[in-house]
């Protein structure tokens, strides 16, 4: 069982950045690959970004590539979406994931584990 814990949410200007943080439970966190979705009202679920456990390789949708920076500590049992360069497009809830094993994994039903979310909005 893992339990996720994100952090880092807020209201902000467009082009301003924002740091999200994941905390993990468990000893095994360097097995799962994390994820990082988000959902804005009346949408579906989207991915936004994902990490292997090791650390790499990262994968990233098109609409946050070249903005949005995903690292983990597993030391810390930590990942964290660093969000450059915001939109009032990249406005929604933003939910950390983790699946075992390693790959890209951009499916949200691919994930067995989630956080309660936290809410990320983009003023213009």
């Amino acid at each position: 069982q893992v339990q996720l814990v994100e952090s880092g949410g807020g209201l902000v200007q467009a082009g301003d950045s924002l740091t999200l943080s994941c905390a993990a439970s468990g000893h095994t966190f360097s097995s799962y690959t994390m994820g990082w979705f988000r959902q804005a009202p009346g949408k579906e679920r989207e991915f936004v970004a994902c990490i292997s456990g090791g650390g790499g390789p990262t994968y990233f949708a098109d609409s946050v590539k070249g903005r949005f920076t995903i690292s983990r500590d597993n030391a810390k049992n930590t990942v964290t979406l660093q969000m450059n360069s915001l939109k009032p497009e990249d406005t929604a809830v933003y939910y950390c994931a983790a699946r075992w094993g390693g790959g890209r994994f951009v499916d949200k039903d691919a994930y067995d584990y989630w956080g309660q979310g936290t809410q990320v909005t983009v003023s213009s």
